[in-house]
């Protein structure tokens, strides 16, 4: 029997991320894993920060003694109140708001809140608005729920461009989504842009009667290298959502731990909670992983050491301008995005093939990821959650494969 012809059609342009790291995994039985310099998958290498051992230990001591007696049963589906207080308060601190706990909706994950945000929001139709770079899973996100994904183009620089988000609004458009750090640039959206943003989106709104959710993909929020923090997006559109998750501020990717927080002001609060709320048990989460829940809510002063990225990002760097490959400089996450260096009497300004050029690097084993799989084409992504010296040890095979890509 056939399967449906949506996964056909979604099986056929699957995540290019999987599948570089797939490639990944085969170079390496075949090579050894020592000789695969594989920048392919953002997966977090760093080891979450002590804390998180000691709460593990300490609740699976106090369950072993029945001193929390059914901690591991179902509970409300958007999660422990205590935790859900918890967690409002750090988002409190974040986002320049005051939110309570019933403004907190415990996710598995941030790709599982998002489908909980976006089977709440979408009419069949409707359309969701993303500047491209994006990760790619957000198509596939918003088709989940009977939406449609509208790409926008950025500034050269990988900030919004805000023209063209105005000039991309309709009257189907029911959420503009955003992600900084950004994935796969590492750009984090400075506030001024974010409050004209929302100034536009205030007056579409004003205009059409129809007010576009501003939802924030913000697992990279902690994971950043500039002063100031990533700034906030609740405190500056009331129709905002944040979700996030501790995927990559904890290093605690396999867990899918997360959670979404709302704006306290948000139209049709109540509606909207429920209809989060609602989605959470009917999309099959249920809930979001008991135990968890109840390590994070101890945790909300933790992170990982991000000077260890920073370091790796600054080696990186050291490593592609030795070869001649240009990125643009990230602010945030743990990406380089790399412009395709130009052919020999080929024009430095033309784009160039990203997926030739992957291919070519794999001859020299090195993976990363073709633009063209973020909505970029002519641009690729490494990814330097990886040992360092996996990142060092690469520099003679980048010069190689640069020097011979003619």
């Amino acid at each position: 029997m056939a399967i449906a012809k949506g996964v056909k059609n979604a099986l056929s342009s699957s995540s290019m991320i999987r599948k570089m790291f797939e490639e990944g995994n085969l170079l390496k039985k075949q090579y050894g894993a020592d000789k695969v310099f594989d920048f392919s998958l953002g997966n977090p290498d760093v080891e979450p920060p002590p804390a998180f051992h000691r709460v593990f230990l300490r609740l699976a001591q106090e369950d072993a003694e029945g001193k929390t007696k059914g901690s591991h049963g179902y509970m409300s589906n958007p999660g422990f109140p205590a935790v859900r207080e918890a967690l409002a308060k750090k988002a409190s601190r974040e986002q320049g708001v005051k939110l309570e706990g019933s403004h907190i909706i415990m996710t598995v994950g941030a790709a599982g809140g998002l489908n909980v945000v976006f089977k709440t929001i979408l009419n069949p139709g409707d359309e969701v608005l993303v500047p491209r770079p994006y990760f790619m899973e957000y198509r596939t996100y918003t088709t989940n729920h009977g939406g449609v994904l509208r790409e926008v183009d950025s500034l050269p620089d990988f900030n919004l461009d805000l023209e063209a988000i105005r000039n991309g609004l309709n009257e189907k458009t029911a959420a503009v989504m955003i992600n900084s750090p950004n994935n796969p640039t590492g750009r984090v959206y400075p506030a001024a842009t974010l409050t004209a943003l929302a100034e536009i989106l205030e007056a579409h709104g004003k205009k059409t009667g129809r007010y576009p959710f501003l939802v924030a993909d913000e697992p990279y929020r902690e994971i950043i290298y500039i002063p100031g923090g990533t700034p906030p997006v609740l405190s500056t559109y009331r129709n905002s959502i944040s979700v996030t998750s501790y995927s990559k501020s904890l290093s605690l990717p396999g867990e899918r731990i997360g959670y979404i927080a709302v704006n306290p002001g948000i139209q049709d609060e109540e509606d909207l909670l429920n209809g989060l709320i609602y989605a959470t048990r009917v999309l099959g989460y249920v809930n979001a992983p008991a135990l968890m829940q109840r390590i994070v809510a101890e945790l909300t002063e933790e992170s990982v050491n991000v000077q260890i990225y920073a370091r790796r990002r600054d080696a990186f760097k050291e490593v592609l301008d030795k070869a001649g490959i240009p990125y643009a400089e990230p602010e945030g996450a743990f990406y380089l995005f790399c412009k395709v260096p130009p052919k020999k009497g080929i024009d430095s300004n033309a784009v160039g093939d990203d997926g030739a050029f992957v291919n070519h690097l794999k001859q020299y084993l090195i993976l990363g990821v073709p633009g063209s799989g973020f909505g970029k084409p002519g641009w690729l992504r490494f990814a330097y959650c990886v040992d360092e010296t996996v990142i060092r040890s690469s520099g003679e095979a980048f010069k190689k494969a640069v020097e011979t890509w003619a």
